[in-house]
């Protein structure tokens, strides 16, 4: 019985149109944290996201945008910025690092594109922490300015989620504080 109910399942998810992130597909269906825990390039962004406690929070039903940094991005913070914010004393910064990553709605390419075109040229996002972001285009790639003039570029965009979207960034975006 548990075979086929596993086999039924697969056969749904085989027919979602999926984005593979990190050697993974990444199913519409699945929640945030659930796709996330399948992708290789984000091992860490997942293990600092359990560390912090949002695990809960981003299974939520959202709506969610995430600027996902990959585990090269965490890489290129100065070397033990992660050890340090996984430590269990450091958890409210931590926290404040993830959720300066997410925005609350779903802004997909063509919804961030708007945005610019609206600003004229750059589109202003608030995010989970209560900062800012300022998202353009540069050539064909969406860039991301953080408060600290650090930039990030989206290399995979569009990732769908059940209760959001993930947009795959190559740096790690910092807030004020």
């Amino acid at each position: 019985m548990v075979v086929i109910a596993a086999g039924l399942m697969n056969v749904s998810f085989s027919q979602e149109k999926t984005v593979e992130v990190g050697g993974a597909a990444m199913y519409p269906s699945k929640n945030i944290v659930e796709n996330a825990m399948n992708s290789k390039d984000h091992t860490t962004l997942v293990a600092a996201v359990k560390a912090a406690g949002l695990v809960e929070t981003l299974q939520g039903s959202g709506p969610f945008t995430v600027f996902a940094p990959t585990n090269s991005a965490f890489g290129k913070l100065p070397e033990g910025t992660v050890d340090k914010l996984l430590m269990p004393e450091n958890k409210s910064m931590l926290s404040g690092v993830l959720t300066y990553h997410v925005v609350a709605g779903k802004y997909d390419s063509k919804e961030i594109a708007s945005l610019i075109k609206a600003g004229n040229g750059k589109a202003e996002l608030t995010t989970v922490e209560g900062g800012k972001l300022w998202l353009w285009m540069k050539g064909g790639s969406l860039m991301i300015q953080d408060e600290k003039g650090g930039k990030a570029t989206v290399t995979i965009k569009d990732v769908y989620q059940s209760n959001g979207v993930i947009h795959v960034i190559d740096a790690v975006v910092m807030p004020q504080g």
